[in-house]
């Protein structure tokens, strides 16, 4: 029976006729296949099944999002939870079916939570150079009695290169971040920020705790019903880091297609494994609307933003965007030859100060 949601749900699925039509496109390996090949493709089989068709050393970014070692219904594909040696072993044969179509200079994003966490980071210091473990806060889920509320997942940055041969572009991954307390230099100028008519912003460098990101949810256009769905921004993370524009990614558990969007969003290759087609079909859907809706929730003007923010986003887009063609532009005034843009009025520095013009009531209660 079909879920009944409220009106204004967009969440996304597809309907029988949909799945039906969509999983048309859907490819399946049955003989070794070329990197050309597989560009754009969605493969729904099992991916131990598929990775002995896969080229070698064709993907330049593997973000690698298995199961968890916990019970996980992925709409009929249960997932049980393992004995730490038997998930152990899983796993590495996980990296052993994927690494090797990893570029001698790839990167590896692998997602975990922090239990899961304990058993695969020896596995991943055997196998591949381990960089960092990105900690973020996921603000879903219920509170515990007993212990604390479980609401942060990993994310263990690995290169195949023990070397300086990679991947990491810092200034694609920026925080806009606002300023609380705003310093100036001894001439009064901003020191390390931008002030704004909308606000003071400061660019900061990304480190390994993410606290800016949304779960996917119901009034989200990119919302699904999987269980265990990874946001778009958090992807686009990975993605700008330890990708080029043109760069070929490689999802071995896509799900419901994530990598996908973002992928086909910020210009680069992909290809994805997952077994379910029901989620291949929502993949395939939501790439589809990536031609009429191409933005990223929290990413805008090529940095992104922190939580909370989408008013001043869209209002640096407005100032951004061109003016429409039958809206003029202020005259250029001539003075002494040469032409020099109308006087503007000069723009007050920091925040409006506020000044008690009378002793606070003492009866004033604070909220």
């Amino acid at each position: 029976m079909e879920k009944q949601r409220a009106p204004r749900n967009r969440t996304l699925t597809c309907s029988s006729e949909e799945i039906e039509c969509l999983s048309q496109g859907l490819a399946k390996l049955d003989k070794p296949t070329a990197p050309g090949d597989l560009e754009a493709k969605i493969i729904n089989q099992d991916i131990f099944e598929a990775a002995r068709y896969l080229p070698k050393a064709f993907a330049d970014l593997i973000i690698l999002d298995p199961p968890y070692n916990l019970f996980k219904n992925f709409h009929g594909h249960v997932f049980k939870g393992k004995e730490k040696d038997e998930y152990a072993e899983y796993f590495g044969m996980i990296l052993d079916a994927v690494l090797p179509t990893l570029k001698p200079e790839g990167t590896v994003y692998v997602c975990s939570d922090w239990k899961t966490s304990m058993r695969i980071a020896p596995i991943l210091e055997d196998r591949l150079c381990v960089r960092n473990r990105i900690t973020w806060e996921r603000e879903k889920g219920r509170g515990a009695k007993t212990n604390w509320k479980n609401n942060t997942e990993d994310i263990w940055f690995c290169t195949k290169s023990h070397g300086d041969d990679y991947v990491f572009n810092v200034n694609a991954v920026k925080l806009k971040r606002k300023v609380i307390a705003p310093y100036r230099d001894t001439e009064g100028k901003p020191k390390d920020w931008d002030e704004g008519e909308d606000g003071n912003y400061r660019l900061t460098h990304p480190s390994n705790i993410w606290t800016d990101i949304t779960i996917p949810f119901w009034s989200m256009p990119e919302n699904t019903d999987h269980p265990t769905q990874k946001p778009e921004k958090l992807i686009a993370k990975l993605v700008l880091a330890s990708s080029h524009a043109g760069g070929f990614v490689f999802d071995p558990f896509i799900g419901s297609g994530t990598t996908a969007v973002v992928c086909k969003k910020l210009g680069r290759r992909f290809v994805g494994v997952e077994q379910n087609t029901e989620y291949c079909c929502w993949v395939m859907k939501r790439l589809g609307m990536t031609d009429q809706d191409p933005s990223i929730q929290g990413y805008a003007d090529g940095v992104f933003w922190e939580r909370n923010s989408l008013a001043d986003q869209k209002s640096e887009a407005t100032k951004a965007a061109p003016l429409p063609a039958h809206v003029s532009t202020p005259e250029i005034e001539t003075v002494n030859g040469h032409s020099e843009p109308p006087a503007v009025a000069p723009r007050r520095r920091g925040r409006p100060r506020l000044v008690k013009s009378q002793p606070a009531d003492a009866n004033l209660s604070l909220l």
